[in-house]
């Protein structure tokens, strides 16, 4: 580890976030602090001394960078986050300043921010950008993990360290409260910088940041409305693009739909939009031109606000609802707070305020006056001082006992590699068999082939959001279009590559696969037409579930009911779709399994982890203990008959002869489905109990999965050409 001696020349610092150009507010932040930090300490931040930035990617090409970027990790590759802390322990830095939000480092999923914290050997301080009130088990462990890996986490509003303690269980002395900084302007007369904006001479009401539906500007512009009856000459600015992830999913529906708002209440000359991400210069400008600054929120479990903070340390007069960070910030007069989703309560105040100046320009003092501990020169005295607290207390203890127990181990499992998939696809679907690598058209293509490949890109997508696979989307969402019989309800399989249907109907594992890639299209469609696609064929499929009699299929919409439901929670239809389904799968086991043969059926086939997996799922959400215990128990036992005696290798059951309950195991023709549904079996297992012991299971299948198949692939040129490969 570098350090450098005490003689006041400051700590050097490497920050893991996300970074300028990338628009975000952590963006902003990581910039902004990295900056004040540098300018504190007489660093010169354009050519990284003294100050590292290892920045996050939401996409896979990344961003232009400035020179102090020296390295990138792309926010769904684990492999990245270990490379990080490598880079960072090598490095000239002393701490590590981590900006910690759920969505950007890697989602929900701990394993991604474990490998970088888990690796470092240095000491991390980590802001918080965000506590949450009611985490489910998984959000709150994660949170815990960062914090127990962190010498200090840093929040932005007393509330925050309060949760902390009393939620998360973090010890006081590792939580340090430091302001939101702010930029550093005078206290200037409104009127000042209202010409550059046409708005000369009228009263100014501004809101900015990314727009996104949960921030209530249509509220705002309702009260706009009211306002204008006796201020006709009113301004309301809009200022701020479009979040780039709802102008990913969405387009510009919400700010269309705004646009229109105003169109319809006759107030375009009132209410302007500036449709664009602004530099900090004349962000402060827009600021300043402000006579009345609204954040009109919806949610109240906001726990901190960037555009919140710079509004005060401007010195506005401000309104805001009573989300936590304003309820705090906006304390003894500093601003006023009105209910959510009120737009005459807003209206009201936005009136007082403009009629009445002397108050108006006392809040803005009292605003202005507190922003000063907030300007960023200060916030970054407090980080200074923090990094240097933490690099001692780091030093007084060995790394083992402060930081890690031990290293997060180098991940196994390869990256994912769509390339066969590709190739295997062409113009109308994936097609069925392969010689070898190649392609073999002589078996068509199949539903319940092209039904998987969505699930695969759909989760590829969710991972990764990679441009890359849009064909690979809207190709198998077609072939399921094509494949569906609208008469009866349910999907036709085998298509021959003469583009023929050999049947008018399939299999009920069919139907199950088919509604189990739309449910995944569903869940995580990367724009609104592929939503409202598969949405659509997803619900003209449900008619026939009723009809579906293999437990296989049963599982496989349960699977698909579940996907639909991460996007449409309250979907009243789907959730009674999946009572009924999975009562019906769960009635099978009641009827004919036992102690000694936890099974439904008199032999056990393929894809026999769907079965408990479908059962854990169903129980854990419905919250039905018997389904659960079910689960679990047929799972073990899976495992159990499965497992190797001699060097405790999984050996799935064999597809020449499968396993009669009165006779022996077929050794094979082993199925790569079988692996597969067993090791998402016993994910959601992990998933609902914590137990390790189910982590474990997915590693070891998967290894020795990976270990059998490059065997396998080995022996392929020993057989003799014509070969069916699946």
């Amino acid at each position: 580890m570098v350090t450098k001696e005490r003689s006041g020349e400051g700590v050097s610092v490497g920050f893991v976030g996300s970074y300028i150009p990338r628009r975000c507010g952590i963006a902003t932040f990581t910039h902004d602090l990295a900056s004040a930090i540098a300018e504190l300490t007489g660093e010169n931040l354009d050519r990284g001394e003294g100050i590292q930035i290892v920045a996050l990617n939401n996409m896979s090409q990344g961003y232009p960078y400035p020179p102090q970027v020296k390295f990138e990790i792309r926010d769904r590759y684990r492999e990245d986050y270990r490379e990080a802390a490598e880079f960072l322990n090598i490095a000239p830095i002393d701490v590590v300043s981590l900006q910690h939000e759920f969505g950007i480092l890697g989602g929900e999923d701990p394993d991604y921010i474990m490998a970088l914290l888990g690796n470092l050997k240095k000491p991390v301080v980590t802001t918080l950008h965000t506590v949450l009130h009611k985490p489910d088990r998984r959000l709150k462990d994660n949170l815990k993990r960062v914090c127990s890996l962190s010498t200090f986490v840093v929040v932005m509003a007393e509330r925050a360290r309060n949760m902390l303690k009393q939620i998360y269980g973090i010890p006081e002395e590792k939580i340090r409260f430091v302001h939101h900084g702010v930029p550093d302007v005078p206290f200037m007369d409104t009127s000042f910088y209202k010409d550059q904006f046409y708005v000369e001479g009228r009263p100014v009401v501004l809101t900015f940041g990314l727009l996104s539906p949960n921030k209530g500007i249509e509220v705002s512009i309702d009260a706009i409305a009211e306002v204008v009856k006796k201020y006709p000459e009113v301004a309301y600015l809009v200022l701020g693009a479009t979040h780039p992830d709802v102008k990913r999913y969405n387009g510009e529906e919400y700010r269309l739909s705004l646009e229109r708002r105003v169109i319809d209440k006759n107030l375009t000359e009132n209410i302007i939009f500036h449709n664009r991400y602004v530099d900090l210069g004349l962000l402060c400008e827009f600021l300043l031109a402000a006579d009345v600054y609204v954040t009109p929120y919806w949610s109240r479990e906001q726990i901190v606000s960037g555009t919140l903070a710079y509004a005060i340390g401007c010195g506005k007069a401000i309104i805001s609802t009573p989300y936590w960070y304003a309820e705090e910030m906006l304390a003894d007069k500093r601003g006023i707070l009105t209910p959510c989703g009120d737009s005459d309560e807003l209206a009201h105040h936005i009136v007082e305020l403009i009629t009445n100046q002397t108050r108006r320009d006392q809040m803005r003092k009292q605003a202005y006056i507190f922003g000063r501990r907030m300007i960023w020169k200060e916030v970054a005295r407090s980080y200074v001082q923090l990094f240097e607290e933490a690099l001692e207390r780091f030093a007084q203890f060995p790394p083992s006992v402060v930081m890690r127990k031990r290293p997060v181990p180098r991940p196994s499992l390869p990256k994912v590699n769509l390339k066969h998939l590709q190739t295997m696809t062409d113009d109308t679907g994936l097609l069925h068999h392969a010689i070898y690598a190649t392609p073999d058209c002589h078996h068509g293509y199949y539903t319940d082939d092209n039904a998987r490949a969505l699930v695969v890109v759909a989760h590829n997508w969710r991972l990764f959001k990679d441009e890359t696979i849009m064909p690979l989307f809207n190709r198998y969402l077609s072939f399921l279009n094509y494949a569906f019989n609208e008469s009866s309800g349910q999907f036709k399989n085998h298509l021959g590559y003469n583009r023929v249907w050999a049947e008018e109907i399939g299999s009920d594992e069919c139907h199950g696969y088919a509604m189990w890639g739309l449910g995944a299209a569903v869940a995580f469609a990367p724009n609104t037409p592929i939503l409202r696609f598969a949405s659509r064929l997803f619900s003209e499929a449900m008619s026939a579930v009723e009809q579906l009699s293999s437990s296989r299929a049963l599982a496989f919409v349960l699977f698909g009911i579940h996907e639909y439901l991460r996007r449409f929670s309250g979907a009243s239809e789907v959730r009674r779709l999946r009572e009924h389904v999975a009562i019906k799968l769960f009635d099978e086991f009641k009827q004919n399994s036992s102690d000694d043969w936890p099974w439904l059926e008199d032999a056990v086939t393929s894809h026999n982890g769907a079965l408990p997996h479908a059962l854990i799922l169903a129980g854990r959400w419905m919250e039905n203990g018997e389904m659960l215990d079910q689960g679990f128990r047929t799972l073990e036992w899976l495992f159990k008959i499965q497992t190797d005696a001699g060097d405790g290798h999984l050996c799935p059951i064999g597809n020449d002869g499968w396993y009669p309950q009165a006779g022996n195991k077929a050794k094979f023709d082993q199925q790569p489905g079988d692996v597969s549904s067993l090791i998402d079996a016993a994910r959601e297992a992990y998933l609902v109990t914590g137990d390790k012991i189910w982590h474990d299971q997915c590693l070891r299948v998967s290894i020795g999965f990976l270990d059998q198949m490059t065997i396998k692939n080995r022996c392929l040129t020993s057989q003799p050409p014509g070969a069916a490969t699946d």
